[in-house]
């Protein structure tokens, strides 16, 4: 089991925090607005945040040539698919349940790891995406009839989800030579462009002018999520190890499920209130220190 330190729980609360209660915010942002359009605004102005980051902290912005590829993989795979998708699912999604099918990453990533990468887990950390999972059947639980009926906002969020957990073992294991910082520079800049190509190639005719909740969605996404979360989430998926990385965020789906409840009014059951335990329980499992074997 990994001991975190207290930078990576500092991180991981703030983490949570903040991408916790974007999923709301994420569903002000795209209500009557289109949702890459929403994603790109949000990109183009958290890229000079983040990269007034790296120069307040003399990150160097330099890649070598060498690494251009593998840095286009990790994008693709961590961030191209996850906020093309994740994004239009949320517009036909509840916000909690969007949460919810997104942070299927865990299970996903767990998979992923012991099937291809042959990671060797311990039966805590089993006992960890089995409590998961089960946690996100119990939110799920009032929904299945309202989900069959939007299959396409589901099948992209659990696609999304898929390609994240990939994208988050390819980090994991990425030798690049670099700070975590300027990979994320980079990767947010590249999804910028890609991003604004499907925007103007698929919505420019819906463009519409921001109310004031989507500017705030935006202002909130730009800096708080842009310019710091995906940062944090980076430099914990390199430092930690994949499942303590993936499991350790399980709180988020469940923030966004409340915090969609107190803010856009959605209801709340006993299952969701059940499933706080479970998300905890989980995080336990794998970040919880191993006692000492006796000599």
């Amino acid at each position: 089991m990994h001991k975190l330190s207290p930078l990576q729980w500092t991180l991981l609360v703030l983490l949570t925090l903040v991408w916790g209660v974007n999923w709301p915010v994420m569903k002000l942002g795209v209500t009557g607005f289109p949702p890459l359009t929403f994603r790109m605004m949000c990109l183009w102005l958290g890229v000079p945040i983040l990269g007034m980051a790296l120069v307040i902290m003399k990150v160097p912005f330099r890649i070598p040539r060498a690494h251009w590829r593998e840095l286009l993989v990790l994008s693709v795979f961590n961030m191209f698919i996850w906020h093309a998708l994740i994004i239009v699912a949320v517009q036909s999604l509840s916000s909690g349940r969007a949460a919810i099918l997104g942070y299927t990453m865990p299970m996903f990533s767990a998979l992923l790891g012991a099937w291809v990468f042959g990671d060797q887990l311990a039966k805590r950390s089993w006992a960890g995406v089995a409590a998961a999972s089960l946690g996100v059947v119990l939110l799920l639980w009032h929904e299945l009839s309202n989900l069959s009926g939007r299959p396409v906002g589901v099948l992209l969020a659990l696609g999304a989800a898929s390609t994240w957990a990939l994208g988050t073992q390819l980090l994991r294991r990425t030798r690049m030579p670099v700070p975590t910082l300027a990979i994320s520079f980079w990767m947010t800049l590249l999804t910028a462009v890609v991003i604004s190509l499907l925007a103007v190639g698929l919505e420019s005719a819906r463009w519409v002018s921001p109310s004031s909740s989507n500017w705030f969605a935006i202002v909130f996404n730009a800096v708080l999520v842009f310019g710091f979360a995906h940062a944090a989430w980076f430099y914990l998926a390199r430092s930690l190890p994949p499942v303590a990385s993936t499991l350790s965020v399980m709180l988020i789906p469940v923030l966004g499920v409340f915090s969609g409840a107190l803010w856009l009014n959605e209801i709340l059951h006993w299952q969701d209130w059940a499933a706080v335990g479970l998300m905890t329980a989980s995080i336990a499992f794998v970040l919880w220190p191993a006692k000492k074997q006796a000599a």
